[in-house]
């Protein structure tokens, strides 16, 4: 038998020999494994992005929304024009017989359209909602001004505070604090103006313009419910037993008896920490499956480019076995060609995979302003490598096959 040190030589003489042959054979190889490198690295570098802005809410924070909770795409328009939650919810999880791990509650109203002052105009995303809430959560305070109060709350006061951007947009360089600006042709007085602090928790703090939730629900909105209430524990420790008590006073607030039936639903950190990092991992696994069909459709390639090589070099075979060489000798050839044309092919994927990957990051990080990070998965690149030699080795048996079968006799009379 040949020595597998004369086979790995003459499998790379025949692989070089033909060398935009052998790149087109492996391309459907390279692309297969670079897509899959850069799919799960920037399936990690979201996952990542997401949790880190999930902690910037702090263990201890609880969302509590209306309506049922969404099982899929089409009940998601349910939760948004839900009405289930309304002023007596707040006062009843406010009191602490009811909720003794509660630290702090603020209701919350989403405000579309936008605001103006003089010939600007913007577009921000407003809120109705509780500024000291804001700050004890996110431990802000105002670079100008003050926030309102509760008295202000109460009083359904014509007050707002803006962000950095907002104020640049409308103001430029001009002082803010005691002007008016419009929203909703309404007009709200300048009282604080947020720091610049960019993304936090999925609130992007420059553009944010906050109004007390009552005059948001009043003169904004002209609607008595709330959008949802956000309700931070005592404790990271009590998160489940603040959301059990959560739940059981709102079922008595609603009159529900049966769990089945809540008109609202909440939302803990560590649960959406488990809900998003379950659906990433689930795309990500559905998006390396599709992209591995291009992983057959290259091994496809490589067979047939194989089948042409072994007709190709008939008479190679035929001289090789009349010298002494075995129908393994022949077949180990060959399959150690394939193997190593796909070796070739994941090698040179993973490094294309990887400049993907450090490159993505970088260009999303400045078109979107978001701390996207580089994150290479060795474990796909090891897992790259392998399933390119699994997918040479498998593909690569039949041409093989056919090339230690062939007639030394009929080998060298075919022309």
């Amino acid at each position: 038998m040949m020595p597998i040190k004369y086979s790995v030589k003459s499998a790379a003489k025949a692989i070089t020999t033909n060398k935009s042959r052998s790149f087109l054979t492996i391309l459907g190889i390279v692309i297969g494994i670079s897509a899959i490198i850069l799919i799960m690295s920037i399936g990690r570098g979201t996952a990542k992005l997401v949790l880190g802005e999930l902690s910037g809410m702090g263990a201890e924070t609880i969302v509590i929304r209306p309506g049922r909770e969404p099982q899929g795409p089409t009940d998601i328009a349910q939760t948004i024009f839900a009405d289930s939650l309304k002023s007596k919810d707040v006062e009843a999880l406010k009191r602490k017989s009811n909720v003794p791990t509660l630290a702090d509650i603020a209701p919350a109203v989403i405000v579309p359209g936008s605001v103006s002052y003089g010939g600007e105009t913007y577009r921000p995303t407003i809120f109705g909602w509780s500024a000291d809430f804001m700050r004890d959560a996110f431990n802000i305070n105002p670079a100008e001004g003050r926030f309102f109060d509760e008295s202000e709350i109460k009083n359904m006061a014509d007050v707002v505070i803006i962000g950095a951007k907002v104020k640049r947009e409308l103001f430029g360089n001009a002082d803010a604090i005691g002007e008016n600006i419009k929203i909703k042709n309404k007009k709200f007085r300048v009282i604080g103006i947020l720091p610049s602090r960019g993304q936090i928790a999925f609130l992007n703090l420059d553009d944010m313009v906050i109004v007390p939730y009552t005059t948001a629900q009043l003169y904004l909105l002209g609607i008595t419910h709330f959008h949802e209430i956000v309700v931070r524990a005592t404790d990271p420790s009590v998160v489940d037993r603040t959301v059990r008590d959560i739940q059981l006073t709102l079922r008595e607030s609603h009159g529900i008896t049966d769990p089945a039936k809540d008109d609202f639903f909440v939302v803990t950190q560590g649960g959406l920490v488990k809900q998003i990092s379950n659906i990433m991992s689930g795309l990500t696994l559905f998006l390396s499956m599709v992209v591995a069909i291009a992983l057959v459709v290259g091994g496809i390639g490589v067979m047939n480019i194989m089948l042409v090589s072994v007709t190709e070099r008939t008479r190679e075979i035929g001289l090789r076995k009349a010298l002494g060489a075995t129908e393994k000798d022949i077949m180990m050839q060959f399959l150690l060609e394939a193997t190593m044309l796909t070796l070739i092919g994941g090698a040179v994927g993973i490094i294309l995979g990887a400049a993907g990957a450090f490159v993505f990051p970088i260009v999303l990080s400045l078109a979107t302003g978001l701390d996207w990070s580089f994150s290479f998965p060795v474990v796909a690149a090891v897992l790259g490598l392998g399933v390119s030699a699994s997918v040479g080795f498998i593909f690569g048996l039949y041409p093989a096959y056919q090339a230690s079968k062939k007639s030394p006799m009929e080998a060298l009379r075919y022309e």
